[in-house]
This record gives C-alpha cells, structure tokens and sequence, in this order.
C-alpha cells in the first residue's frame, strides 16, 4: 500500500474523476450533464433512476461510450426513491439507520429495484454506486448495498464490480472557509470509514478522497476560488463531486449554485487551470485499473 502511495505521488500528472450528480432529477440538470460530458469536463455521472426527467435522459445515456465516461447509480432513498412508501428526509435517513429502525426488506427491495431501472435502462451494469445525499454509506444501507454487488456481480475478481463513492475529505487546506470543511467532516462521519472497511474486506474499489462539498452558496467567482483550492489540493484517484444544472423554471433549491457550477465547469478558464495544475481528468474505472 505504501509503495502504491508513493508511486502515486510523483506521477508526472496527477489523475482525478469528475463527477455530476443527480441526473435524472429534472431536464436542466440532463442537459447540463450531457452538455459538459462533450466538452470532456465530466467524467462520471451519478443517475437517480426515480427522478421526473430519468426515463427522458436514460436512452442519451446508454449512447455514452462506458469507456470514456463512468455512468453509476445515484441511489435515492430521500427525494425520488422507486417505492414511495420508502421516502425520508434525510435526517430522518440517518437516525433511523443509526437506531436499527430501517425496515430491511423494504430497503433491500428497493436498492434492487433500482438497480434493475439502471440495468433496464442502459443494459449494462452501473460503473460505480454512490447514494443521493450521502445515504448509500450509512449503517444497514451499505450493508445491503454491498450485498447486492456481490449477488448481482460475481465476476468481480475480473475487475468488472462497479466502484464505490468514499466519502473521505481532504485535509481542512483544501477548504475555503472552517464551514464547508466542517460539512465535509460531517459526511464522512456519517460512514466513510466504515464503508471502506466493508469494500476492502469484499474488494470493492473506491475513489481516494472527496472533493467538492460545500454549502451551496456564493457566486461563480466564489464558486471559482473553491473549485482551484480543490484543484490545488487534488491528489491521485480523488473524485470531485458538482452538481451543475440549467435553469428549467422547475422548484430548485440549487437551481442558482447548479447553473454557476455549470457556467465556472464549462469555462475556458477551468480547462486552463486543470492544464496549469498538472491534473488529468480520467473516468474513475480507468484511474483505479492503473493503480
């Protein structure tokens, strides 16, 4: 492992994925996502299989080349989840996980009803598995989730199981304010490690770190100067997480942060600075096989 890290560490470029979550969930976000994978700024999209705009975005999807972009399940269990009855806020999400209350066959038929719509939809298996909101990490839900992977997936030994989102933050420099590091603790606290220690002992691969969490707030220029602090901080297998989006007239909460995201990810300026930071943007699947 020691080694690995070092060889990692004086690459010549380091490698990174970006990731844009929450396809699916209404058609600005499907256009902006498709809109940025063609100009080769995303390399892995997150898909909400329950969202509104799925059905309408999934067949532009299965035409993505797996090779060059990751395609994964974004499974939902708090905004768009395929049973209703199993929708939660997220707060609720994680007490109920953290006190055993999650009712566990309910759950288990969902995570596999989600991950047939995937499999329906674009007639492989997703690339990779991440939750909406963080939830795929949480007590129970991971238990079940890598289940599923190894029922569904057996060849993994063939280098063929979807990767998994870790939810492990850099270090506080890597953050443009105590806040949005404090958010990003928060996460991770709420599984990261422990899903590490379920994927390593099953041989599930993850991403290194996560970068990109922060409160939604400011404008492009402030989105800007967090996005080159993460550039900055990058380190070899580190995924990068946007939400970027178009404006569709739909109920938003982030309809203003998804369209400055989009604007700065899409910018000349970006593409610059990825070049001037040494970084190379790769589908996770790529960056992991190299390892």
């Amino acid at each position: 492992m020691r080694a690995r890290h070092e060889r990692w560490q004086h690459s010549s470029a380091r490698e990174i994925c970006v990731c844009v979550d929450d396809f699916g969930l209404h058609r600005g976000i499907n256009e902006a996502v498709l809109a940025l994978v063609g100009m080769g700024r995303v390399q892995a999209v997150s898909a909400q299989v329950g969202g509104p705009a799925w059905s309408a975005g999934a067949r532009e999807l299965s035409l993505l080349d797996p090779q060059g972009v990751d395609v994964g399940l974004h499974l939902d269990l708090t905004e768009c989840p395929l049973q209703a009855g199993i929708r939660m806020p997220l707060k609720e999400a994680i007490g109920r996980a953290y006190a055993g209350r999650l009712n566990v066959a309910q759950l288990r038929s969902e995570i596999r009803a989600q991950f047939d719509a995937f499999e329906d939809a674009l007639g492989r298996a997703p690339a990779y598995v991440d939750g909406h909101q963080h939830v795929h990490q949480l007590p129970v839900v991971r238990s079940l989730l890598v289940q599923e992977l190894l029922l569904r997936y057996p060849e993994r030994n063939t280098g063929r199981m979807p990767w998994l989102r870790n939810t492990r933050g850099p270090s506080r420099k890597a953050h443009a304010d105590w806040g949005t590091w404090a958010k990003a603790e928060v996460i991770a606290a709420l599984g990261s490690r422990a899903l590490a220690l379920l994927a390593q002992r099953h041989a599930v691969a993850q991403n290194r770190r996560l970068l990109g969490v922060y409160d939604f707030s400011g404008d492009a220029q402030a989105y800007g100067r967090r996005l080159w602090r993460w550039l900055g901080a990058a380190e070899n297998g580190d995924l990068l997480m946007c939400h970027a989006g178009l404006s569709t007239g739909q109920a938003d909460p982030l309809a203003r942060a998804r369209f400055i995201e989009f604007s700065v990810l899409g910018s000349l300026e970006f593409a610059e600075r990825v070049a001037f930071k040494n970084i190379r943007l790769r589908p996770m699947h790529q960056i992991l096989e190299s390892r």
